[in-house]
């Protein structure tokens, strides 16, 4: 899957185009290249093959005062490869940590990964917790309550996904590279990044005969 999606080093006004690197870790089958691959092409195949060692995709994203390059790498979860993954963490801007909602265990392993990534990096990253499989939220066996908790704890950003149906997959891009280079301004000034707790997500779509909610900030 190893793609550059655009080619140049410069914006279209001119500037040196920024790049980011994010890593995707987390268990096995959680949804990884699924995120992914619903980001980069919109498309979801239920038959992927379970990655082997490391993959890489590049995409540019519009932000306010331009573009970016996210440099999406995809690690493969199974214990045989976990050796490989502190050196993808350790010059990542983010780690986006993975686990699949209908699996309690890919949860609870979530606390070991992120330790990775501190170990790795420190406070110098910004790292998300991904709930993935929202489309099997019926089978759920961990709740929001509980992954915004694990948030908390951890001082990360959070939000809920479905790789297969693209629920807040765009959202989640989207916000990170608005939020990069405000980091690397502030890590640039000389001043420590403050992690923050923020949740991503918007609602979950509601049936079309549900009372209109409130609007809200989930930013």
């Amino acid at each position: 899957m190893s793609t550059e999606s655009s080619s140049g080093a410069t914006s279209a006004g001119g500037r040196p185009l920024r790049k980011y690197k994010l890593v995707f870790i987390g268990d096995q089958s959680v949804g990884k290249t699924s995120i992914i691959s619903r980001f980069q092409y919109n498309t979801f195949d239920d038959h992927y093959q379970t990655t082997i060692g490391i993959d890489f995709v590049s995409k540019t994203v519009p932000v306010d005062d331009g573009t970016v390059r996210l440099q999406l790498w995809d690690t493969a979860g199974q214990e045989r490869f976990r050796s490989l993954i502190p050196s993808y963490i350790r010059d990542s801007h983010v780690a986006v940590v993975v686990f699949d909602i209908t699996n309690r265990e890919s949860f609870e392993a979530t606390t070991k990964w992120i330790a990775d990534v501190r170990a790795q990096r420190g406070t110098d990253v910004i790292i998300v917790l991904v709930g993935n499989k929202m489309d099997l939220a019926a089978s759920r066996k961990v709740s929001t309550a509980e992954l915004e908790a694990r948030a908390n704890e951890h001082d990360i950003m959070f939000i809920e996904t479905s790789a297969k149906d693209g629920f807040n997959i765009k959202l989640l891009f989207r916000r990170l590279a608005t939020a990069l280079p405000a980091l690397e301004k502030a890590s640039d000034g000389g001043g420590e990044a403050q992690p923050q707790v923020i949740k991503l997500s918007m609602p979950p779509p509601k049936p079309a005969d549900a009372p209109a909610a409130s609007s809200g900030c989930y930013c």
